[in-house]
């Protein structure tokens, strides 16, 4: 059932950072409901997409039941209230003033749930000269100072092609939120929770910060390699591949060495310790991509694993669909949808060995539990909903479409 079992999480949030707080709660057991307009969370344009549904929400919003309710009414807003005391929890990824001006300030939804706990997730959090200014994950990522750090030095920076900081700022988000329900269990409180994306992504800049207040550096890119870690790098294969290995710690440079038949390597003034290493990290580059330039990838992968030398091939999807790790850790899980058939969906981490999370439906479409969760959490019946449907303040979805045959 997993450890949040018994706490609900009405989610009011749109894109990446919201939802995927929310996925992360619903994972280990809190029931979440996801509140949608008619058009549907921005999320469910994003990505491939197969008989018409996103693949990308089948994920993302797993583990929810999904009504859509149009909070620029009124009148929705008065369902989102008169709902409110049965939760627990409220997610919310607007731009901050939105909630205020809809009369769904914090002090106004305690009133009505006293004891809620209230998680915000904006781009620069509630205070400050930027509070309202609109913000992406990607812009938080720029302002953070991260995406100074990637890519190659002689190129402008570059990015994953994941929407990286949405991701920080939702783990943090989901941990938040928990920190929260503990602290009301001792003191029956509720509180409001304030996530900047441009804050999540800079905190993952912690060691930059006192070497700038101390020795005035700013960290850059640096490519494939970690600075001051030598060898940590891609190096090239024969078969014109890439092979990633990190060899950093003295134990693990001999070993290398040995594997490479070069022990000499490991008492050579240059790499005999770790600073000794990070001085010469051209020199020590270019010996060990001499060496894999004279193999194909698997081969190196077997003599590296053999000599326990951290070294990987840079996993594609197709890898990881092959490869028996992931099969055996469950980061693979095939779920039954009734619009487009079983789906493969990732994983959930962490493992717990005592109250471990699911993955019990893959992401519903738009309005398609609003007749039950208004029914059962704000006790509009039957003839009431209708109304509502026709006045366009709900939506109740459609119905399932065709499943696909194989």
């Amino acid at each position: 059932m997993g450890p949040l079992n018994g706490y609900r999480v009405l989610e009011l949030g749109s894109t990446a950072a919201g939802p995927f707080c929310a996925r992360l709660l619903g994972d280990f057991g809190a029931e979440v409901i996801k509140i949608e307009s008619e058009e549907g969370d921005p999320i469910r344009h994003l990505g491939e997409t197969v008989n018409g549904k996103s693949l990308y929400a089948a994920s993302i919003a797993r583990n929810k039941h999904i009504a859509s309710i149009d909070l620029r009414r009124p009148e929705g807003r008065a369902l989102i209230l008169k709902m409110l005391p049965a939760f627990d929890a409220v997610v919310e990824n607007f731009r901050p003033g939105t909630l205020e001006r809809w009369g769904l300030s914090y002090d106004e939804l305690s009133r009505v749930r006293p004891g809620l706990i209230l998680t915000r997730i904006s781009g620069y959090g509630q205070t400050g000269p930027y509070r309202h200014r609109p913000g992406y994950g990607v812009i938080g990522e720029a302002v953070s100072g991260l995406r100074h750090m990637i890519g190659e030095p002689d190129r402008p920076p570059s990015r994953a092609a994941v929407p990286l900081t949405d991701y920080i700022a939702g783990l943090y988000a989901a941990f938040s939120t928990v920190m929260a329900l503990l602290h009301r269990e001792r003191t029956s409180e509720g509180q409001s929770i304030d996530v900047a994306l441009t804050e999540a992504a800079f905190s993952f800049m912690e060691s930059f910060v006192p070497a700038f207040d101390k020795l005035g550096k700013i960290g850059s890119r640096t490519g494939s390699r970690l600075p001051n870690s030598a060898p940590n790098n891609l190096y090239p294969t024969r078969d014109h591949d890439h092979i990633l290995i990190a060899a950093l710690a003295n134990p693990i440079f001999r070993r290398l060495a040995a594997a490479m038949e070069q022990p000499d390597l490991a008492i050579d003034p240059r790499f005999a310790d770790q600073a000794s290493r990070n001085a010469h990290e051209d020199a020590l580059d270019g010996i060990v991509s001499a060496w894999t330039s004279t193999r194909d990838l698997a081969e190196l992968e077997r003599i590296l694993q053999a000599a326990d030398v951290p070294a990987s091939r840079v996993f594609t999807m197709a890898d990881v669909f092959q490869d028996p790790q992931y099969r055996a850790r469950n980061m693979l899980q095939v779920v039954d949808d009734e619009d487009i058939g079983p789906v493969t969906l990732a994983g959930v981490v962490p493992l717990m060995s005592g109250t471990p999370g699911s993955v019990r439906w893959s992401g519903h479409r738009v309005g398609q539990d609003t007749r039950e969760v208004l029914s059962t959490f704000a006790d509009v019946d039957s003839a009431e909903l209708d109304a509502l449907v026709r006045q366009g303040i709900v939506f109740c979805g459609e119905a399932a479409a065709a499943v696909p045959t194989v």
